[in-house]
């Protein structure tokens, strides 16, 4: 599983932020130009007009995250207008998960999956956010009747099979999911992959997690299967794997079922 970033053009100045040292992070998100200071304690995110409706979504969604407990940065600024957006926060210190090696994220994992069962744990009455699997779905369907599904995306068995039939055969689970969903909603990170989980590089505990956009409620397992499946893609090999995602369902507990139907269905929304 690829983390889905890009690399971006930028501009020389955050927009409506001081011009004093920033400099450009060229790994982000699709169609944001993303800076940080110079004492890399702040972060810029910067959009056209076109795209300010979403990044206010994602500055209230950091804003209510930093009230609740679970660590991440926080919105230290705000400026919109005729020419875009740009939210500035404040760095969470430490480095993203992928970019440690296998055995300091396996003295880490567990500590992870706490971390992560202290984010669902948000009472759900205090979440005014959603990121439900109908949202989801309607995302999947409108990337697929486009044409947009990025196959490397995919799960190596899927990436030569239409995605007209990846996506029939989940639409046909909607009924049970939906059912459990209702019965099992939490806040979720919504793109809860390693580089979103910032670790203490002395301690290796979490020092929070980041990229906040798609951040509301759902089944917990919107998360989950991102998050075991990104973290493949650091382990030396199968027996650690699955070592480690044995060590995570003992932490946690784990539904395999439910499981693979969100691992099929998110890379069916990036489109």
């Amino acid at each position: 599983m690829r983390d889905r970033r890009g690399t971006q053009a930028v501009s020389p100045v955050p927009l409506g932020v001081d011009d004093s040292g920033w400099v450009p992070v060229t790994a982000g998100e699709s169609g944001a130009t993303v800076f940080r200071s110079a004492d890399a304690t702040r972060y810029a995110k910067c959009v056209p007009a076109a795209d300010a409706a979403d990044l206010k979504a994602e500055r209230d969604r950091v804003a209510w995250l930093s009230g609740q407990g679970v660590p991440g940065p926080r919105v230290l600024d705000w400026q919109s207008g005729d020419a875009g957006a740009c939210l500035v926060t404040a760095a969470v210190s430490g480095v993203p998960a992928d970019q440690v090696p296998a055995e300091d994220l396996r003295v880490a994992w567990e500590r992870i999956a706490d971390a992560v069962r202290r984010l669902h744990g948000t009472p759900v009455s205090r979440c005014p956010f959603r990121r439900g699997m109908d949202a989801m779905v309607a995302v999947a369907r409108d990337v697929v009747a486009r044409d947009a599904v990025n196959a490397e995306f995919l799960p190596v068995d899927q990436q030569r099979t239409p995605a007209t039939e990846l996506l029939g055969r989940l639409t046909r689970q909607i009924p049970q999911r939906r059912e459990q969903e209702a019965a099992d909603t939490v806040a979720c990170h919504g793109d809860l992959c390693l580089p979103d989980i910032i670790l203490d590089p002395q301690t290796l505990d979490v020092s929070g997690f980041v990229d906040l956009g798609r951040l509301g409620l759902a089944d917990r397992y919107a998360d989950l299967a991102l998050l075991l499946a990104n973290a493949r893609e650091t382990w030396t090999g199968e027996e650690q794997a699955r070592a480690a995602d044995t060590a995570f369902a003992e932490r946690y507990g784990i539904d395999h079922d439910r499981l693979r139907f969100y691992l099929h269905l998110d890379p069916l929304t990036w489109g």
